[in-house]
This record gives C-alpha cells, structure tokens and sequence, in this order.
C-alpha cells in the first residue's frame, strides 16, 4: 500500500488544477481532483478533424515562467513542443480599413502609418517621463493616455487589451491586469525607459533568450493529456460540483454526483475555482459564503470562430501573428490570429485558417449572435481587411458565455478577500484565473504554487 505525506482535495479540473494535482502528486502527496463537467482541461480545448486543428480556447502560451519549463521537461514534451514561426513577431493594426504592420521598435515607429506625426512626437516625449507614485489605482485607459495620448490608447491600447483580455481599457485595473507596466511607472516614470531597461536585464543574465511562443504538434490539449497521464487511478472525480468545505480535525468536502451527496476528509484543499464557483463555495457552516463577492468580477461573452480556406481564396500573405482591430474602425471582430501561419499542422495541404474572436466587454451583443448571423458579419470583415473570398470550407464556432475574468478597478479586494478566507481557514489555498492571472504560463504556475504552498502545511 502506498504512503502518501498528506491527502488533498483539488477543486477544479482546468490547467491550473491539474498543474495542482500534478506537483502535488510528485511532492509524495495524495491528490484528488473534483470537477464539476465531464472533460479535465478546462478552456484548453483541441479538435482533430480531417487535417484540420482547432483550438476553441487558448491557442498557444509562452514559457515565460520557471515553472511551466520544469513542468515541461519532466512530462518529457521535447518532441511534442513546437515553436511559433517567427514570422509571428509580426502584428498587424488596422487603420482606415488597412491593416498596418505594428512598430516593433523607436525606429520603425517613425515611418508607419498607423499613428499620425502628432502622436509619434508624444511617445517619443515620454522617454522623458518622470517617476511617479500613484495613491490609488488607474485604468489602462488612463495609463496610457497620461503618457501617450489618447490616438495611442485608441489606435493601440484598446485593440491590445481586447485582444488579451477581451476587455475594457476604461475599466481594466493597469495595477492588477498590467503588473509589470505599473512597475515600471513607479521605478522609471517613462514606460519606454521601463522597457529598454528590462531589455538590458534580460541581455545581462545568464538567460538572455527570449521567452518562447509555442504549442505541440497535436495542439495545446497534449498538456492536458499529459498531465492527466501522470495522475494515479482514482485521482479525478468528473461531474461532481462541490458544495460545500467544513473544517473539522480534517476538511470535509462534500460534493454531487448524479442524486447523490458524497463526503471525504483531506487534510488540506487546493481551490483554483473559477470566481463565480468560488463565490458560490459554502466554506464553514450552513450558508457561509465568505467569497461571495467574487460574483462582481465581470467575464465578457466571447464567440470564437475557427475558419478554414483554401489558399488561393485569401490574397493576404498573412505573414504574421495576427490582426487587431480598434474599437473606431467600427467593425464585428475584435481580432484575429493567423493559425496556419503561427504553427504547422493546423490546415491541410492547400489550406489556410484562421482563429476569429468577436464579442468582449466592447461588444457583447456580437458574440451572442447565432452562428449564420456572426459568420455574414464576420466574413464582410475578412474580405475587406484580408481579401478573403467566398465560403469557408471548414467551420468551427464556439462560443464562451463567461469568458476571461476582468481584473477592473477594484480588484485587490477580491484579492484582500481570498487573502482573509485563507487566514480564516488553515489548510484551504485558494487561487487560478480569477485573481493569478489569465495566460495558460499564469495558470501552470499558480497551480504548482498552490501545490508547493500545501506541501508546507504542518
């Protein structure tokens, strides 16, 4: 019989929980994982289908952090592991219904199109910015408009953060959703002086390589499988919403499966729940519900339309990561990413694709659109921006009702509150996409440190 250090719950079966679950298991621990559907991976989800590659949800991550490298190399994914062409470095920003490559340095900012002369004068000043120390909270919007204008929020901003968070500039916290730039402002005043010194960081350590775009051969899904391989048996319950945590000597954790209640002791649970699970969680006795203004945390309606063509049907050389769209060019999409161009094996021979997102926090009602009436709108959008003609010969729409939690203005207080319920309740760790980040990197490493912060419990 198998010893095991201690017996954890893990509620949650999506990247972040089985990254938990996986880190706890290698650390000597038992890990039990409860998920409320009937599929592990969460938003990660790969489709196979006659030499076509679909991704409905993220469609690669960056290894950006420690703990996504180590998790890597030891679930042995060498072979698996393919890089973004480098082609990809390349964005493009429509502008007067044209698509504009992005600046990708001072230099090429000042013979592109997509800003006027006004505008590259300001962000040229803001090199001169000061350090500043801000008493509370800004939006990205006034962020960025205090140090480049409001042509740089509209024409690159805003199209940015749709096209990460799906969100709101005006609204987005610049503290909680863009880290490193509030950092940045406080320790240099100038972002760009911010940036050329975090260059000259990465250039002097031992590490100097950049941090990687990438993905697997059969799709983002492989992490999934292959962090599920790694579970003993009897480690994942599907279909079983928890409902509710009670500390005794032990945590009780009760959950539903079919009509019927069940109940185990653990010595400690790990909670990468989504906000509007972790709001409804019942923690303590009858109808304690100390998170319950997690329910405040916005998650936009999101469509995601994956849009095969032959390749003669598309006269754009698509040489590139993909497409943003400002919110003035008065369009149905918010973006898109040249799919086939970012990674091998996603068309077929002949083929393109592409990954088409609409809906967000700016236009909500698009994403809600039924299939015909969103694909009309969208295609209007591609032929005129990507020469794209006729039908798509392959169609994959999905569609996300709550999608990608917003960090607004006021987020630490779900943070402040999530800190105050682990203090409460020793033994219950709690964290994941609603408060650690939303990037698939950000999910793996909140996971193994959620497992790594368990593992220290006496």
């Amino acid at each position: 019989m198998a010893y095991f250090r201690k017996s954890i719950a893990v509620l949650g079966g999506g990247i972040t929980g089985l990254a938990a679950a996986y880190r706890l298991t290698t650390l000597g621990h038992r890990a039990r994982i409860f998920e409320a559907s009937a599929r592990l991976g969460g938003a990660i989800r790969t489709e196979l289908t006659d030499g076509w590659l679909v991704e409905s949800g993220p469609t690669s991550f960056r290894e950006d952090t420690p703990e996504v490298g180590t998790i890597l190399h030891e679930l042995g994914l060498g072979s698996e592991r393919i890089e973004a062409s480098p082609s990809s470095e390349s964005r493009y920003l429509a502008r007067d219904a044209r698509l504009v490559a992005a600046p990708r340095s001072l230099c090429s900012l000042v013979p592109s199109r997509l800003f006027s002369a006004r505008a590259k004068l300001r962000i040229l000043a803001e090199i001169c910015e000061r350090p500043r120390v801000r008493a509370q909270d800004v939006s990205v919007a006034e962020l960025v408009r205090g140090h480049f204008g409001s042509e740089v929020l509209e024409r690159a901003a805003q199209p940015l953060v749709s096209g990460i968070w799906a969100g709101d500039a005006a609204k987005l916290s610049a503290r909680a959703a863009f880290p490193k730039l509030w950092e940045m402002e406080q320790a240099h005043g100038s972002l760009l002086r911010g940036q050329m010194a975090a260059a000259k960081t990465r250039r002097a350590s031992e590490s100097s390589v950049a941090a990687k775009t990438i993905s697997f051969r059969r799709g983002l899904q492989t992490l999934s499988w292959s962090l599920t391989s790694r579970l003993p048996e009897g480690a994942v319950v599907l279909n079983s919403p928890i409902e509710s945590l009670a500390r005794g000597n032990r945590w009780q954790v009760s959950w539903q499966h079919g009509n019927e209640t069940h109940r185990e002791s653990f010595d400690a649970v790990v909670a990468p729940l989504p906000a509007g699970a972790l709001a409804r969680l019942q923690i303590g006795g009858p109808g304690e519900r100390p998170l319950a203004a997690l329910a405040e945390i916005e998650h936009p309606p999101l469509a995601s339309l994956f849009l095969g063509f032959r390749r003669e049907q598309v006269s754009h050389a698509l040489d590139g990561y993909g497409l943003l769209l400002p919110a003035t060019e008065r369009r149905s999409i918010l973006g898109a990413i040249f799919s086939s161009s970012l990674f091998p094996g996603r068309a077929p021979a002949g083929c393109v694709a592409l990954t088409v997102f609409a809906g967000g926090a700016l236009q909500p009602e698009i994403a809600r659109r039924p299939l015909p009436q969103l694909l009309e709108s969208v295609r209007g959008d591609l032929r005129d921006l990507l020469g794209v003609k006729g039908e798509p010969v392959f169609v994959r729409h999905a569609f996300w009702p709550k999608s990608i939690p917003q960090y607004n203005i006021g987020h630490q207080s779900h943070r402040d509150a999530i800190t105050s319920c682990e203090k409460m309740h020793p033994g219950l760790f709690i964290g994941g996409q609603a408060v650690d980040g939303i990037s698939v990197s950000q999910c793996i490493s909140a996971g193994c440190k959620l497992a790594e912060r368990a593992d220290l419990l006496p």
